[in-house]
């Protein structure tokens, strides 16, 4: 978890509610970042007083994800000489999904590839006032950023030169920002508030002579016989006197809770998503620093050549037979495909069916994007200046510490399981005609689970997401205009339908 300083916070909190939408502000994201540093055990802990709860909500923290604030469209940029198509939309999507007439258990490993390019328009907006979350001695208050997306598909029609816009994907949800954690100790307040109990105990004194109200501490034994048993409370108890049985307090005192234990969670960011398919997701994840800092200079590396084939961003995953390849003796991603993707395979020059198996994917029309679709990101930065950028990365699955998760309807559970979802998301500040511009980038991997291997052992289908985008006014006029038709209804006689979500509406 990350921490923000200290001093200034009001200052603060009013730049995170405005960096994101003052447009012409020098050095927006590494304002936003500016003072964050790792939490740590020895690390002061702030107590909690109600008197200063308004204070508390009003200086909210969204920590990055304040750079988010606004609505986000797709950006669709030709940067890459060596690809001859193209792109039609910026983003690109690769999905696996079992083929016609099979069954969980029959045939294994067949399965039907989709590649196509997108568009996207997507909405993040801050919760006032944040969210308080109670634990008793802890408090959390999360910054709290609502998103809703949509996603079209893009397809050119056969035969003509027009595109084929359709919808394929909705979504809803919400990040948090863990922004601050407060000690909240009982009071004399607090304690009369809520106490429980009654103010005499008859039972206590019939047992262990206790005459006083509300047992706010634990009473020991101090007479070791059985039979005739003597109990004082606790601070009572003489320096070295032994003690032969406790019986816990009742109640609390005043202060109880301040010595701990302190929460640090060991991420700062969650997302929670609502998939229409029948999928609910909940990731936890952290900016990647580049050893201390957080704001990382230049531009998001990307590899290129034979390095680029990694397993862990391919559509092609190690279980799937890896199309005959390893990262010792890998595909050149930046090359042609191979000869053997457009040749008829057989058991000779296919031993083992691997070739066979993943050939369509690199076959696709979309190669290299169809086998590692974040290459499309690499491309698109490969001609910008990029002048800095953070990284948020996220997992529904975790090796070590807290973990998110996923939960399916029956219908999924039982036909294509969902059992993870990794997320890269690129914050970067552009820098164009001399002046700065934001843009997002992203990764998801959702990993689908259906049908076997040939040994049995259990298939992993990669289904990559990626894309580039911009705030509407940071878009050429010809991609704003095809935005405006398919995700603002602008097409009404003069945009006035205040319904209709046309942004030069002014209603």
């Amino acid at each position: 978890m990350l921490k923000r300083k200290k001093e200034g916070s009001e200052k603060k909190s009013q730049l995170l509610k405005t960096a994101a939408v003052n447009q012409n502000q020098n050095g927006k994201l590494a304002e936003i970042m500016d003072g964050y540093s790792k939490l740590l055990i020895d690390d002061p802990v702030r107590p909690f007083k109600e008197k200063n709860l308004d204070e508390i909500a009003e200086n909210v923290d969204y920590g990055v994800l304040a750079a988010l604030d606004g609505t986000w469209v797709s950006y669709n940029a030709n940067y890459n000489p060596n690809i001859e198509r193209k792109s039609i939309g910026s983003g690109i999507h690769t999905t696996i999904m079992p083929s016609p007439g099979t069954n969980s258990g029959t045939i294994p490993g067949k399965f039907s590839f989709d590649c196509e390019e997108y568009i996207e328009k997507l909405t993040f907006s801050l919760v006032p006032g944040g969210v308080r979350n109670r634990g008793g001695a802890t408090e959390l208050f999360c910054g709290a950023v609502k998103y809703e997306q949509s996603i079209q598909s893009v397809n050119k029609v056969e035969g003509q030169d027009s595109l084929k816009y359709t919808s394929i994907h909705e979504e809803n949800g919400m990040y948090l920002w863990l922004s601050d954690v407060y000690n909240h100790a009982a009071t004399k307040e607090s304690i009369e508030k809520d106490r429980g109990i009654h103010a005499f105990s008859e039972e206590d004194f019939k047992l262990y002579g206790y005459k006083g109200e509300y047992r706010n501490e634990p009473l020991v034994q101090i007479s070791p016989d059985e039979n005739n048993k003597e109990y004082i409370l606790l601070s009572q108890l003489k320096e070295g006197q032994e003690y032969f049985e406790i019986i816990p307090a009742q109640e609390l005192k005043p202060g109880a809770g301040v010595d701990g234990s302190y929460f640090i969670p060991d991420y700062s960011i969650s997302r929670s998503g609502v998939i229409p398919h029948g999928s609910t997701i909940t990731l936890l994840g952290d900016i990647a620093p580049n050893g201390s800092n957080y704001l990382i200079d230049g531009s998001p590396k990307f590899p290129s050549g034979d390095a680029a084939w990694q397993t862990d961003h391919l559509a092609i995953s190690q279980t799937m037979g890896g199309a005959g390849a390893s990262p010792a003796h890998p595909i050149n991603l930046d090359q042609p495909a191979p000869a053997w993707v457009h040749e008829t395979l057989t058991d000779q020059n296919d031993p083992g069916s691997n070739k066979i198996y993943t050939q369509r994917i690199l076959a696709d029309n979309l190669y290299p994007y169809s086998v590692r679709p974040d290459l499309r990101l690499r491309d698109t930065l490969s001609g910008q200046n990029v002048a800095n950028h953070v990284l948020v990365q996220m997992s529904s699955k975790k090796s070590t510490g807290a973990q998110g998760g996923i939960l399916n309807v029956p219908f999924v559970n039982r036909f294509v399981p969902t059992v993870e979802v990794d997320m890269s998301i690129w914050i970067e500040t552009v820098i164009e005609d001399g002046k700065e511009i934001l843009q997002l980038q992203y990764e998801q991997i959702v990993f689908f689970e259906f049908d076997f291997g040939n040994d049995g052992g259990t298939t992993s289908w990669p289904h990559i997401q990626v894309n580039t985008l911009r705030k509407l006014e940071d878009i050429p006029e010809d991609q704003r205009r095809v935005i405006e038709e398919q995700f603002f209804d602008c097409k009404k006689p003069n945009g006035n339908d205040p319904a209709s979500g046309c942004p030069h509406h002014k209603g």
